[in-house]
């Protein structure tokens, strides 16, 4: 079966993303779509709106065939990591393509951008440093020293851009990992990706969110089935609570910088910063606003935030990064996209795992006892693990009884 991979978020699915899947399964000639997915922590340092499962659904519920999770380490990461990763989750899956939107909608140029990115990328790491200490703030400092390099001033709007440059990483990681998947992009339709306005029927996730906190009806942007998981979620009391992981964070930043150090990313004075700023903010925003500067942008302060809330060790982390996905994290499927893993399963090179509760004797199965790679798997899963058990206690219906869903919740599937 012909496939197309999709990197997300779906925090929540909307409109622009079921726009996003019917172009890429029309662009692409797919007959299966494959979902790479953040868990419960996001790119930017968020927790999502709602629990992976419930998110899942919605996808499935708007036509996605397969959801797998992408594991914490590149979920919550820089957008190279994170477009790493999700392309060396697609690999190991077997998907034949990637479509991503951007709001170039220009193939092409993104590739040769890429490709500048790539050869030149000691000396615009080098060059925008030297920004960085003059004050500018990371993209801004990016996008001058490649405009210069290339002598194309239109590159500094094309790389100003948030879904260009995760286009941009998704290249690079394709060209890095000698991938066979064929890229497609579309043009990103509706709001911008941070926009809180809608446009006619699209509104960004962001947007969306900012209406849910309003108590605004947002089912002029999102499918019917997402509308009504979403309202069962919120309902619910599924959705997380920002005073509770205020409370959190400022418990763990009271101890002091010295207790941060080892986290991910903690260095450069940070540490010193985020517990200055926990004596007098007096809620999530005026902590992360008191943090941040052209140094430290507001991204970069919420996913140390993230790192802190979940104990994320540097040196782990190194670890991870250079050994890649260990197992994936099977969350829905439709009967197509359960058709699809049945041809592709026997060439997977590490497991795809339903729930957790075989999941320590499949990792020894796979890897032996006493490995290296063992070892790193079970230190992968243990993240996992806290991540979500860290997550529940984010809602503001505080759930009761086992709080270790990664062990018991099934896998969700769809007609």
């Amino acid at each position: 079966m012909k496939s197309v991979g999709l990197i997300t978020e779906y925090n929540p699915f909307h409109n622009g993303h079921l726009f996003h899947l019917q172009q890429s399964l029309e662009v692409s000639e797919a007959e299966v779509s494959v979902a790479v997915m953040s868990g419960h922590f996001l790119q930017r340092g968020e927790p999502a709106l709602l629990d992976k499962w419930l998110r899942s659904e919605m996808a499935l519920r708007a036509g996605v065939d397969l959801v797998v999770e992408l594991p914490l380490p590149w979920a919550c990461n820089s957008a190279p990591e994170f477009a790493r990763g999700g392309v060396q989750a697609l690999s190991i899956l077997g998907v034949d393509s990637l479509c991503f939107g951007s709001e170039s909608g220009d193939l092409t140029r993104l590739q040769q951008c890429a490709g500048l990115l790539e050869t030149y990328a000691d000396r615009i790491d080098h060059e925008t440093r030297d920004r960085l200490r003059q004050g500018e703030n990371y993209p801004t400092a990016r996008a001058a020293v490649v405009a210069e390099l290339s002598d194309d001033p239109a590159l500094t709007e094309l790389l100003a851009q948030p879904n260009n440059i995760l286009g941009l990483e998704y290249l690079r990681a394709l060209n890095c990992q000698s991938s066979t998947i064929t890229p497609f992009t579309i043009t990103r339709q509706g709001a911008g990706y941070h926009s809180t306005e809608a446009a006619d029927n699209i509104a960004s996730a962001t947007g969306i969110r900012t209406m849910l906190g309003d108590d605004e009806d947002v089912a002029p942007f999102v499918p019917a089935t997402t509308a009504t998981l979403l309202r069962q979620g919120i309902e619910g009391g599924m959705n997380v609570d920002s005073d509770i992981l205020y409370r959190l964070l400022i418990q763990m930043l009271q101890q002091g910088g010295k207790r941060l150090a080892g986290i991910y990313q903690i260095g450069d004075g940070v540490e010193n910063r985020l517990y200055k700023a926990a004596q007098t903010a007096e809620h999530i925003e005026g902590l992360i606003g008191l943090c941040k500067s052209k140094q430290f942008t507001r991204t970069r302060i919420q996913r140390i935030l993230t790192y802190i809330l979940l104990g994320i060790d540097g040196g782990l982390m190194k670890e991870f990064l250079d050994c890649g996905p260990l197992y994936l994290h099977l969350l829905g499927q439709s009967e197509k996209g359960e058709a699809f893993l049945a041809e592709q399963r026997k060439e997977f090179d590490i497991p795809l795992v339903g729930n957790y509760s075989r999941v320590r004797s499949i990792l020894t199965h796979r890897y032996g006892r006493g490995s290296q790679r063992l070892r790193l798997a079970q230190e992968m899963l243990a993240w996992e693990i806290r991540a979500t058990r860290t997550y529940t206690l984010l809602r503001k219906n505080w759930p009761g009884g086992n709080r270790n869903l990664d062990f018991f919740r099934e896998v969700i599937r769809t007609g």
